[in-house]
């Protein structure tokens, strides 16, 4: 997990080394910025190898060079050590977008509608049986709108969760109007007087106009109190772009990252919590329903800089 951006931090503060000898000449030296453009075009190729986005790229840029350039420091300094503490304030700020997911679960209004968007492909589906064994195990009921009715696929998959979780689901045939399955099951949930509403919806290419009319349609019938975004972390810079279409057709309040045990490069998090301005609330870790974590920015930091002991 994040591999590649560990080895490419990792290669970042060995590097920072060859700057020592700029400081070490006498006390209080400073570096000036020409001394420090071969490193900074080290760190932004290494970066972007690591599928950080550009964006986010020019931020940590920007951060280093302002705490080295013009700096005093003591003789025999330590130019990785200030490197890396600056490298992981910098991360920190890109993921400074707080949400406590528990605290929303526990205070709104009941019942408690959340909206999933996503394109096909992310594990949107299993996204929505996970939070929903999350909730049942906070002994909160559980309603499951299957209002991906493009896909019969999709109803089924939803429906077979359901049976597994013990949840009731509310689904029409395929091709009917998802607007009406969301509406269909807030009626049941007050009904019933259940907790949450969980909406599965359609993930077709974020480009399709037809698409995102859907998603504002649903949205106004719904009125949902969160709308997710689901992403994939493999997919990289597309997750960003399929995030901001959703965000302007709907508005994003709050990210999934999924596939993140596979997450070989680890610039996913970084890129879409900075580019959106929204927080990750939680990692898809794999296939079981267990398999979800709630996003910590210690825990990330420590995992990207080899500090394997943090919050889990």
């Amino acid at each position: 997990m994040f591999r590649a951006l560990k080895e490419k931090l990792g290669f970042i503060k060995r590097r920072a080394k060859s700057l020592e000898e700029d400081f070490t000449t006498g006390i209080g030296k400073k570096l000036n910025e020409e001394k420090l453009e071969d490193f900074l075009w080290d760190l932004e190729i290494s970066l972007m190898e690591a599928d950080v986005a550009v964006d986010v790229i020019e931020k940590i840029k920007e951060d280093v060079k302002k705490e080295l350039v013009g700096k005093k420091v003591k003789l025999h300094a330590n130019i990785g050590d200030i490197v890396e503490t600056t490298l992981k304030k910098s991360i920190k700020e890109v993921l400074s977008k707080n949400f406590d997911f528990d605290d929303f679960i526990k205070n709104s209004s009941r019942p408690t509608v959340i909206m999933f968007v996503g394109v096909n492909g992310t594990g949107k589906t299993t996204v929505i049986a996970k939070i929903a064994k999350y909730l049942k195990d906070r002994g909160y009921s559980v309603v499951l709108a299957a209002a991906d009715t493009f896909r019969a696929g999709a109803i089924e998959q939803l429906d077979i969760h359901a049976k597994n979780l013990g949840v009731k689901i509310i689904k029409h045939k395929a091709g009917g109007d998802p607007a009406a399955v969301c509406y269909d099951a807030i009626q049941h949930a007050k009904a019933k007087k259940r907790d949450f509403v969980l909406i599965d919806t359609a993930g077709r290419m974020q480009t399709n106009r037809n698409l995102m009319d859907e998603m504002k349609k649903i949205k106004r019938v719904a009125k949902p109190h969160m709308i997710i975004f689901v992403g994939d972390s493999l997919a990289g810079n597309d997750a960003i772009e399929q995030a901001r279409k959703f965000e302007e057709a709907v508005g994003i309040d709050a990210v999934v990252l999924t596939k993140i045990d596979a997450d070989a490069k680890g610039g996913a998090a970084l890129s879409i919590a900075y580019e959106i301005n929204k927080p990750i609330i939680f990692l898809g870790t794999g296939q079981r329903y267990d398999d979800l974590m709630k996003f910590d920015v210690n825990w990330f930091v420590d995992r990207i800089f080899g500090e394997e002991n943090g919050a889990s």
